[in-house]
């Protein structure tokens, strides 16, 4: 990673620009231009027209975790037509923020979704669901980045806490987020992609065996069966 960033920067340099740095305040297309020079960083955000690049990405507090939401993610998006994922995709959310969440679930925009692709291939708009996992970026995921998804709006929205090991799962209602928490059953099912059912704890304690029947629970829903139909009559 570290001799990658330094490419990057070389990169930049030769055509002449200052390569970003975390704390930067740019504009989206002065940050766009800048990360375009710099090919081999993998990570780099604009958050309130703030830059934000990561520090590699150890496997347990991050990439494990990422992982097996990517997994959770993937088998519901397998089954749901109409629905796509994306695994750190760049949005153009707005003109000062230009995240790369971890993960996210978005409507196709031709069966009625909010974003659409721009023509040189970017998310542009506000996904339907975003998941971040927060490690040592938890003061930014839970906060200017939380606040720029909420004005924009991303209408669900989960923030896995890496070191304390807890998930918070927020809903947009009425421009605020409100936390959903788990029923009886300690699930939390989403109120956007019916269907979509997370077992916490399981996913917390890395039972992903449970993680799965629970999602396949909830792709057998008679919710899930009539969120499929409004999708494809779109």
């Amino acid at each position: 990673m570290v001799q990658e960033r330094a490419r990057s920067s070389q990169t930049a340099a030769a055509v002449n620009l200052p390569c970003l740095e975390s704390g930067d305040h740019l504009t989206r297309h002065e940050f766009e231009r800048r990360y375009h020079a710099m090919p081999d960083l993998k990570k780099a955000e604009l958050i309130e027209g703030v830059v934000y690049v990561p520090s590699p990405l150890r496997f347990e507090p991050h990439a494990e975790p990422h992982g097996h939401l990517i997994t959770w993610l993937g088998v519901y998006q397998a089954m749901t037509p109409g629905v796509r994922i994306g695994d750190n995709p760049t949005v153009r959310l707005d003109w000062d923020n230009e995240p790369q969440p971890d993960a996210l679930l978005l409507i196709d925009p031709i069966a009625g979704g909010q974003t659409r692709l721009s023509p040189d291939g970017y998310i542009e708009g506000a996904p339907e669901l975003v998941v971040e996992i927060a490690a040592s970026s938890a003061a930014i995921d839970l906060g200017s980045k939380m606040q720029a998804y909420r004005r924009n709006g991303v209408l669900e929205y989960v923030v896995w806490q890496a070191f304390e090991n807890r998930l918070s799962w927020f809903q947009l209602v009425e421009g605020e987020y409100q936390q959903l928490m788990p029923d009886a059953e300690g699930m939390i099912r989403s109120q956007v992609f019916p269907g979509l059912w997370l077992a916490v704890e399981a996913l917390l304690s890395g039972d992903m065996k449970t993680v799965l029947s629970a999602v396949q629970a909830g792709l057998g829903s008679s919710d899930h069966e009539t969120f499929v139909k409004q999708l494809r009559s779109r």
